[in-house]
C-alpha cells in the first residue's frame, strides 16, 4: 500500500509515517516511481505506535517495544524495559506538571498583589 492508503488506514498523517520511518519504526520498499509502498502489516504497526505516542511516550521511548510493535501491544504483558521506560517517562511528566503548577501558583499570586494594590489585571 502507498503512504496515503497508510495514513488513511491508520489516521496517521503521511508527515507522521515518514517521520516514523526516519526514527526506525516502520519500513518501506520504493516502488519503481520512487514512491514508498508499505506492507499490509505496517498497519498494525503504526497503530501501536500512535497508541504508545497517545500514552505519553516518544519515539525514542517507542523503540524499546519495537520486539512486540506488530502485535497488540496493549493486551501484551509488561516487559522490565518497558516499565522502566513508562515510568522514567512518567516521572519527567510528573516534573514538567509540578514546574508549571509552580509557574502558574506565581502568576496567580502576582494577580492576586496587583489587583488587592488596585492595579487591575488585563482580562
Amino acid at each position: 500500500m502507498r503512504i496515503g492508503e497508510l495514513a488513511e488506514a491508520t489516521g496517521a498523517t503521511a508527515r507522521a509515517l515518514r517521520h516514523y520511518e526516519q526514527a526506525g519504526l516502520i519500513s518501506s520498499e520504493r516502488a519503481a516511481n520512487g514512491y514508498r509502498v508499505y506492507d499490509r502489516s505496517a498497519v498494525v504497526r503504526v497503530r501501536n505506535v500512535g497508541h504508545l505516542l497517545a500514552a505519553g511516550l516518544t519515539l525514542d521511548d517507542v523503540r524499546v517495544f519495537l520486539p512486540c510493535l506488530d502485535g497488540d501491544v496493549a493486551a501484551a504483558p509488561p516487559s522490565p524495559a518497558g516499565l522502566r521506560v513508562a515510568r522514567d517517562r512518567l516521572a519527567v511528566l510528573d516534573r514538567r506538571i509540578a514546574a508549571q503548577t509552580e509557574t502558574r501558583d506565581r502568576l496567580a499570586a502576582a494577580l492576586r498583589e496587583a489587583t488587592g494594590s488596585g492595579i487591575r489585571p488585563v482580562a
